[in-house]
């Protein structure tokens, strides 16, 4: 049944046709010269293929990967040690919500500590898109899942901001590659404000630890904390802890607060993971800036 559900990415270049990308391919690398780690491409989706590639026709995203992405550091000795089961899974696709409020606040959720894949890191509400789904239908039952928001797809006007090229473990120095996903940033502008969904949020506790209203000045702060580099944080006065939601075993949801650290912390080389706002998320929230700073654009 998984085989049958999850969509895969394809790519193709030089008016070739689609071929299924492979589980040890770099996506970012298959345009580009292999040494940037970003790349403008176009999408879409077509009889369950998600198909990147670069032509004259259609908008063009950024896709972009982190400059520590295992894959792309992968030894041809490290790539053969991969099992053969995961090494035949391909490249799955998933959808992340970007839900804007008419008060500029952005939903970002914690993953459950329990979860195989990024635990207890914040990022905003996603998964995998399945079969016969277009992108906002995944987009909004993943939302719907993980947090109880439901909307509904005329009452949107979604906008794909960005791509990312995510493989977990997020390094080498964590152990050799168990997934690798493009991920697909969807921005949606809500009518409410943040504290009108609030009363609507009910997170499912097997997903979401705790949920945030991040408004555009804890953004800037988080994305400055920029992963694998040692650039100053800038915290433009924002006070020491930030107000959340955490989510009980039964689903509750009980007023708290965490320290600002936790949303600037890096990812680290080594060791264990600690709490910190995804790499891909960082990437999102900075596209999402941007939006805000030219929104015609």
């Amino acid at each position: 049944m998984d085989k049958v559900r999850r969509i895969l990415v394809y790519v193709c270049k030089d008016r070739a046709g689609p071929q299924r990308a492979q589980f040890v391919q770099s996506i970012t690398s298959h345009f580009t010269d292999g040494s940037d780690d970003e790349v403008e491409v176009s999408c879409s989706l077509d009889k369950n293929q998600f198909v990147l590639y670069r032509g004259d026709e259609g908008p063009r995203i950024p896709l972009k990967r982190p400059a520590f992405c295992p894959i792309k550091h992968l030894s041809v000795t490290e790539a053969a040690a991969i099992p053969l089961d995961i090494q035949k899974r391909g490249v799955d696709v998933c959808v992340t919500i970007l839900l804007q409020t008419t008060n500029q606040s952005m939903l970002l959720t914690r993953r459950a500590k329990e979860l195989r894949i990024f635990p207890n890191v914040w990022v905003p509400p996603g998964g995998h898109l399945e079969s016969d789904e277009t992108l906002l239908e995944a987009g909004l039952r993943e939302l719907k899942e993980e947090t109880g928001l439901k909307l509904e797809p005329e009452d949107v006007s979604p906008k794909v901001l960005g791509l990312w090229e995510s493989v977990f473990p997020p390094m080498l120095s964590r152990g050799l590659p168990q997934r690798h996903h493009v991920v697909v940033f969807m921005l949606l502008h809500s009518s409410f404000t943040h504290l009108q969904l609030q009363a609507s949020l009910s997170p499912s506790p097997a997903e979401v630890s705790a949920c945030l209203w991040a408004d555009s000045r804890l953004v800037r702060s988080i994305v400055s904390a920029v992963d694998g580099e040692d650039g100053e944080v800038h915290l433009d006065g924002l006070p020491s802890s930030v107000s959340v939601s955490q989510v009980s075993a039964d689903g509750a949801l009980t007023d708290s607060s965490l320290p600002v650290a936790v949303f600037v912390s890096r990812a680290s080389a080594s060791g264990p993971d600690v709490e910190r706002v995804s790499t891909g998320t960082k990437f999102a929230l900075e596209l999402w800036l941007r939006s805000l700073d030219a929104p015609d654009l």
